[in-house]
């Protein structure tokens, strides 16, 4: 019988782990990426600021429902340069490298940072611009640029500062002018996820029967 106990016992432990295994690890919950510029670069938020050319890391702060918190620290994460306001962005096709889309400027001028799409996903962070700076962006690029009217003067103030969008005449217009809408993307997401738990069903249901049939050597 104490054969019988440790052999479930097993089978139980075996079984959990199988669903417990292909959970998220906290870089996939946090998108974290080390990105290297070779040139300097804008970046918005708070602590506004053009970085020089060198590694960074990005990483998501926090997600609320329909903006994220990203923040860029030094190469080995000792030091916040800025926390930035972004909402979700998406693309039809995935890659397999860090993307980085940048916003035209002046000639001389360096680069401003438009959006961060993570290895794999089709989902990215649209970085917010204060309005003064949103306004000269989408002069500069002719096309809208997402703004927010808030001054960011702390994390707190990002999570419930309004976002809007503006364009090259300074007139505001719809979000949607400038994220693409996530319909398409949700249906290819989802197929490969629910697909990819069948083969833990499978070994999971034999572990079952596994177990049933110690169960039944053992009681009769």
């Amino acid at each position: 019988m104490k054969l019988f106990t440790k052999c479930l016992i097993v089978v139980c432990v075996l079984a959990v782990s199988l669903f417990v295994l292909p959970g998220a690890s906290a870089d996939d919950w946090n998108k974290k990426t080390v990105v290297t510029f070779s040139a300097p670069v804008e970046v918005p938020g708070v602590g506004a600021q053009v970085l020089p050319a060198g590694t960074y890391v990005f990483k998501i702060m926090d997600s609320l429902s329909d903006r994220h918190i990203v923040q860029i620290f030094n190469e080995d994460q000792t030091h916040v340069y800025t926390t930035i306001l972004a909402i979700p962005n998406y693309r039809l096709h995935a890659t397999d490298k860090t993307v980085m889309t940048f916003k035209e400027r002046a000639q001389g001028e360096p680069e401003a940072i438009r959006a961060w799409f993570y290895p794999g996903a089709q989902s990215g962070e649209e970085f917010v611009y204060p309005k003064s700076k949103a306004l000269e962006l989408a002069k500069i690029a002719n096309e809208p640029v997402l703004e927010t009217p808030t001054p960011m003067a702390d994390v707190e103030a990002l999570k419930t500062a309004p976002i809007e969008a503006v364009n090259s005449a300074g007139q505001p217009v719809p979000v949607a002018e400038v994220v693409q809408a996530p319909v398409q993307i949700a249906k290819v997401e989802t197929l490969p996820h629910t697909a990819s738990y069948l083969p833990l069903l499978f070994c999971a249901g034999l572990l079952s029967l596994a177990a049933a049939g110690l169960i039944t050597k053992h009681s009769a």
